[in-house]
């Protein structure tokens, strides 16, 4: 794969694209500036998932969502789950391909979450060498995201904000930077959010996610079934002053409420997105 350089595009404020407001979606057509898929969801060789799928496209720009890569496994990278991304690339002709910085599975077997990784110089290279085999069977760039976390490792030798700045300078990756789950991990491993938002290369992160998640008290777990809160809608401000704006968009994966619901919040987004932006002009 020939590298090319870094130039971000700015596709405004979106949503996932959920099976709740598929039709919705295709009777009002709400102001929404693209839509993101799951990946995993549209793999199919026909249906009603692919029917609706190729009905919105045609009214929204799409980017594409895994969450079976297992970008960080010590298996060999699945080439039959890689051609069928392909093959629905091909298809919807996404405006990006993403996964997540972590390991689902091995052995063959699929634990159907998203694990955190050990943070060292041995897996930055293991890592990044498979981002860098797939980046070159796509024929692009692909956007890894940062996980929420529950259990760190004691043999990790760096921060998971080094470890991610590592991985994508190293693999020529671009980053989909989850602000609620860089604001879980602090509270979970109690480190300062603002460091993790400095420390990112601004010029890679190409998409901001934001979300809700339960607060247990003593932890707190990314579940995707609340609004998003006060704290998460602050860093992302801090984010947007750090890196200018990048394309933002909602995840809702539970207690899913009507899309006027979630148009509020990609409002408040907007909102927020415009006052930084203000202030910067200033």
């Amino acid at each position: 794969m020939t590298i090319i350089p870094i130039k971000k595009p700015n596709l405004g404020f979106g949503l996932g694209l959920r099976t709740e407001h598929y039709d919705t979606i295709l009777a009002e057509k709400p102001a929404i500036d693209w839509l993101e898929i799951i990946t995993e969801n549209y793999l199919v060789a026909g249906g009603k998932p692919l029917y609706f799928l190729e009905k919105i496209r045609e009214l929204y720009p799409i980017v594409m969502h895994g969450v079976s890569m297992s970008i960080g496994s010590s298996d060999p990278l699945d080439q039959d789950y890689l051609n069928q991304v392909k093959i629905l690339a091909e298809r919807v002709n996404p405006k990006w391909i993403s996964d997540h910085l972590c390991w689902t599975g091995i052995h063959g077997k699929n634990t159907h979450d998203l694990l955190p990784l050990p943070y060292t110089e041995e897996t930055i290279h293991h890592v990044a060498n498979r981002i860098r085999q797939v980046q070159d069977f796509l024929g692009q760039r692909i956007l890894i995201e940062n996980v929420s976390s529950y259990i760190s490792y004691h043999h990790s030798s760096m921060t998971e904000w080094d470890f991610l700045k590592e991985v994508s300078e190293l693999a020529d990756c671009l980053i989909l930077l989850d602000i609620n789950n860089i604001y879980v991990s602090s509270i979970n491993h109690e480190f300062d959010p603002i460091d993790y938002i400095n420390a990112i290369p601004g010029d890679r992160v190409f998409q901001l996610h934001l979300a809700g998640h339960a607060n247990m008290g003593d932890y707190i777990i990314d579940t995707h079934d609340h609004d998003i809160v006060d704290p998460v809608w602050n860093l992302y401000a801090t984010a947007l002053r750090r890196y200018g704006f990048v394309s933002t968009m909602i995840e809702r994966d539970d207690n899913i409420p009507p899309l006027s619901n979630l148009l509020i919040e990609l409002n408040q987004a907007k909102q927020v997105a415009e006052m930084v932006l203000t202030e910067a002009a200033a």
